[in-house]
């Protein structure tokens, strides 16, 4: 199950409905849990889980992204209904899987669906307390009459800034993730409007060998922090922290190295042994050892063992297939004119 933030969700619902056919045909979760950007423990469980199970799970998604969001018009109750059922989604999100700080934000909004009546339990009754100051301050005629001026001039705002957004919400063109006004007060928003049915992943290999050709050459991976790379790791729990890095390998990883030039110069940094880019690796291969002569990038389809089977057995949370090369071995002497093209300082080795 996929989120969003409030009222947004009605772009991110209408996104995934005319996105993909997966979504209107129930079966996008069949394939979500192996293939987002980063799997979790739990993600890795939920990706066995039987197909009614999934389908049930896209239609809570529709649920909760294209008719909740309507609930904050319905009068106190509802709102309140909305702000629940919100940060119980946001919570089941987090759970499974590793969306960064997204879920943890669109939490934050929800919570104003609350207001001091249904939050009262959480203070103290006692004279003197947050509660009773709480009452005296809705008494006072001034401050009410400040409150309902701030109210109805920030939903005039919000209104007129929400035009284009709404109408790009009605056109079947929908635009995904754009900024309509300088204030970015009022965004279009849609997350994971397709979904990818097989994982792919870029390994990163290097070798001391002289000859990157020679078929007894060596080659060592390096692992990253958080993505799948070794088959025996097992799947982290880094939620709301964010490895960026970890996150662009999956969108490199089915587009081509071309349209993601920063991964060859990943590499030559790589090549170079430099201290900041290796902290934002979980291995070195060649710690304590001179730098690799060659790096390449080796591309595989990943898939989840299945629990209790063979390769679970083995202590292996992955099973893997070599697609091909994902770009071909590379040197640092020979990046030197692809640097130089593109006015990036050149990595000297320590």
């Amino acid at each position: 199950m996929l989120g969003c933030s409030q009222p947004l969700c009605r772009d991110s619902g209408l996104i995934k409905i005319r996105g993909d056919r997966c979504w209107r045909e129930l079966t996008c979760m069949d394939y979500h849990y192996e293939t987002q950007p980063v799997p979790n423990p739990l993600a890795y469980f939920m990706h066995r889980s039987p197909w009614w199970f999934h389908q049930f799970e896209t239609l809570v998604n529709h649920f909760i992204e294209l008719v909740v969001p309507f609930f904050l018009f319905l009068g106190r109750r509802m709102c309140i209904l909305h702000g629940f059922l919100q940060i119980l989604f946001q919570v089941l999100l987090i759970l499974s899987g590793n969306l960064s700080f997204l879920n943890w934000l669109t939490i934050v909004p929800s919570i104003a669906c609350f207001d001091d009546t249904s939050l009262g339990f959480l203070f103290s009754s006692r004279p003197g307390g947050v509660k009773e100051r709480v009452v005296q301050m809705q008494l006072k005629d001034a401050a009410r009459e400040v409150r309902a001026v701030v109210n109805i001039s920030f939903g005039l705002l919000i209104a007129y800034l929400s035009i284009p957004v709404v109408l790009n919400l009605l056109n079947s063109r929908q635009v995904m993730n754009t900024s309509f006004n300088p204030l970015r007060i009022v965004n279009t928003y849609g997350a994971f409007g397709s979904i990818t049915k097989e994982r792919t992943e870029v390994i990163l290999q290097g070798t001391s060998s002289l000859d990157p050709n020679d078929p007894t050459a060596v080659w060592e991976e390096y692992d990253f922090k958080c993505k799948p790379g070794d088959l025996k790791r097992r799947p982290c729990f880094i939620t709301p922290y964010h490895y960026r890095l970890d996150w662009l390998m999956w969108f490199a990883a089915f587009q081509t190295y071309e349209q993601n030039e920063w991964i060859i110069h990943l590499a030559g940094k790589l090549l170079a042994q430099e201290e900041e880019t290796l902290s934002l690796m979980a291995t070195n291969p060649f710690a304590g050892r001179a730098p690799p002569r060659w790096i390449r990038g080796e591309h595989f389809k990943y898939k989840f063992s299945r629990p209790r089977g063979k390769h679970a057995s083995e202590g292996r949370w992955w099973i893997r297939k070599r697609i091909g090369p994902y770009f071909p071995p590379v040197n640092l002497q020979g990046l030197k004119k692809f640097y130089e093209d593109r006015n990036w300082p050149y990595p000297l080795r320590d």
